[in-house]
Parts: C-alpha cells; structure tokens; sequence
C-alpha cells in the first residue's frame, strides 16, 4: 500500500471518528442497527410532504397546513393559516433565502433562522429540520439521541431542542417520521406529515 493511500485512509477514519463524536446514546438500542437506517435515510436528498403544523411561541400560536418540496440544496416550504398570518413561504438555498408573508411582503436573508426570527418574530431551527424530519440529527453539531424498539431516533437533544418523534410509517422502502414535536427557545412546534415522497435524486 503506497504512503498516499495510508494517508488517504487515516484521513477518512478520522473524519468517521470525527463525525461520530458529535452524537451520544441514551437508553436501549443497537448503534449498528442506528447506523444502517439512519445511512439509508440520509440518501434521501428530496421529497415532498404535505401535513399539518401546529406552533406555540411567545404571544402567539395557531395551526395550519405545511407543503414542503426539497430538491437537494434547494427548498420551497408554504405554511398556510398558522398564527393568523395566511400564506408564508420560504424558499432558497443555505446561504440565500427569500421569505414572502401575506400582506407584508418579500424579505431576504442569507440565514432562514434568522429571516423568521427578524420576520416572525419566533425562532424555527430551518436548517435542522432539514435532518429532524427525516428522523435524523443535524451532523454539524453535538447530539444526544435515544433510539427506539426498531432502532430509530425517539428523542433527541440538539441546539437547545428537545425533539420528539411520536410516530413512523413506511413510505417508498423508507421509515420516515409521521409526527414530531419539537420544544425550545420559548417555542413548541408539532408536525404531522400525511404524505411523504421520498426521493434519491443523486442516484443515476
């Protein structure tokens, strides 16, 4: 094995190590089981889900129903009759994002957390539910899961949540969250997702 492949290979089991490190286990459960679904799940880079959001925030709470399509990099969610605002959509890309309220118009930020915040005037962790409503923890930061009988997430604590995921189904060879209930920052959000489209775009 020539010195660049040994070098090639450690680099790797440092990163996996690396990655590892950011997550910690509570209670029951198989990590190696953990592992497998949770890398066939990642392989899910876009979907689209219909259901319904349910937010308590300071002053404020409402339900209405959520579209989300997610295409890799890009998403478009539509949030409609939650806190008595109408229609609200966020669509864009990590580090460019546009919010549109009924009735008070179009706004831009590079951070969707901080758009809703700036707008809304609540915080919602966007960028983690892209992982969370997958059933998965965001991998930029630490985590503290505990799995459940079929060795997927039933709780977990990240960024100052406290994420609950109440219910599965399969959906296209996938066990994706039906219901989650997400509690910090002064705020509780509860989704229900009715219909879930997994799909691989990355794959040929």
């Amino acid at each position: 094995m020539t010195a660049s492949r040994i070098l090639t290979l450690s680099l790797a089991t440092l990163l996996l190590v690396g990655c590892a490190s950011h997550e910690t286990f509570e209670g029951a459960g198989d990590p190696a089981a953990w592992r497998q679904h949770r890398a066939q799940v990642e392989a899910i880079d876009g979907w689209q889900i219909n259901g319904k959001i349910g937010i308590r925030a300071p002053q404020e709470s409402g339900s209405g129903t959520l579209f989300w399509l997610q295409r890799q990099d890009y998403f478009d969610i539509r949030l409609s009759g939650p806190l008595g605002r109408g229609a609200t959509r966020l669509t864009g890309r990590p580090d460019a994002v546009t919010l549109e309220v009924a009735n008070q118009g179009r706004f831009e930020a590079e951070s969707p957390e901080a758009l809703v915040e700036a707008q809304l005037g609540w915080q919602l962790p966007v960028s983690n539910l892209l992982w969370w409503v997958r059933g998965l923890p965001a991998p930029d930061s630490r985590s503290q899961v505990t799995l459940d009988g079929g060795n997927r997430l039933a709780r977990l604590q990240q960024d100052g949540w406290q994420v609950e995921f109440l219910a599965y189904a399969d959906h296209a060879g996938y066990s994706l969250p039906e219901r989650i209930r997400l509690e910090g920052h002064e705020v509780q959000l509860t989704l229900v997702i009715k219909d879930w489209q997994p799909r691989r775009l990355g794959q040929p």
